[in-house]
């Protein structure tokens, strides 16, 4: 082969390589992805099937039931409320009327969560909430 043909070989290797590590870095990031979406997003179906995503909003007063180790609790944006059901320690913070973000999927129609996030101080809320909740609102 001439040198022009071991260039172009080269360059064709090297922009094959490149795809290929686009590609995969792509598919890696996509498996990680966490979508956040709120009661009312979720009533609409825009929940992913299959695939663990993030509920926020609003714990609704007087919905917190503890059996044990479980708790059951409602999470609302003010327009929609859903159920949600966690097996493990809640956050010292965690309290009614307190924002609250968990991880989790659905099951059956019931919010599955496997990890419970709450606020860190009386100011915070995630901005993830605060923009479903304003949302929310508007459409009231």
């Amino acid at each position: 082969m001439t040198k022009r043909q071991n260039r172009m070989v080269l360059v064709a290797l090297l922009v094959i390589g490149v795809s290929l590590a686009g590609y995969l870095g792509l598919k890696a990031f996509n498996k990680n992805l966490l979508y956040f979406l709120s009661p009312t997003d979720i009533t609409k179906g825009r929940a992913p099937k299959d695939k663990d995503f993030r509920l926020g909003g609003m714990i609704v007063k007087d919905s917190v039931k503890h059996d044990g180790i479980k708790v059951v609790f409602y999470v609302t944006d003010y327009a929609n409320t859903f159920r949600v059901n966690y097996s493990g320690i809640l956050p010292d913070l965690f309290k009614e009327g307190q924002g609250v973000i968990t991880t989790g999927s659905l099951v059956d129609g019931v919010f599955m969560a496997t990890e419970v996030l709450a606020k860190h101080d009386e100011n915070y809320m995630p901005p993830e909430v605060a923009d479903a909740l304003e949302k929310a609102k508007n459409k009231q």
